[in-house]
């Protein structure tokens, strides 16, 4: 994978992928940027939230759970003294929407996509305890 940014004015990044896609990146208006675009730190969130949420859909269509809505929420803490400030926990909550859902099929998923598929969860336990809890709400 190559990616790069670059620089625009300010604190302002564009951020490219080999794919083409672009995003915008800024720094806080305190940290001398003008909050135009992701903290690349909210990027790292992001990106894990996604990537874990890629195997879930994978997942649950496998299992042919009806769902008709997925969403998945991301609380992370850091440690604040000293630098680096790492992640030293990440919540995530897992929303599934639809009919008949089974909570052990989604957990099941949860499992697969923590465990074993998702390379940022991967890499991000390494310094942040990974937790999780599951809605489920009926369409």
């Amino acid at each position: 994978m190559d990616v790069k940014v670059v620089w625009q004015e300010g604190m302002e990044l564009t951020g490219y992928s080999e794919n083409g896609h672009k995003i915008t990146l800024d720094a806080s208006e305190k940290s001398g940027g003008q909050n135009k675009g992701f903290l690349p730190i909210e990027l790292l969130a992001v990106g894990t939230a996604g990537c874990a949420s890629l195997d879930m859909l994978s997942i649950l269509r496998k299992k042919k759970v009806d769902f008709t809505g997925y969403e998945c929420k991301v609380n992370v803490e850091s440690y604040q003294e000293g630098h680096p400030h790492v992640f030293t926990k990440m919540h995530f909550e897992y929303i599934v929407t639809g009919n008949n859902i089974q909570e052990k099929d989604v957990e099941r998923a949860v499992e697969l996509a923590e465990e074993k598929y998702c390379q940022a969860i991967a890499m991000m336990s390494k310094t942040a305890e990974i937790v999780h809890t599951i809605t489920i709400i009926p369409a």
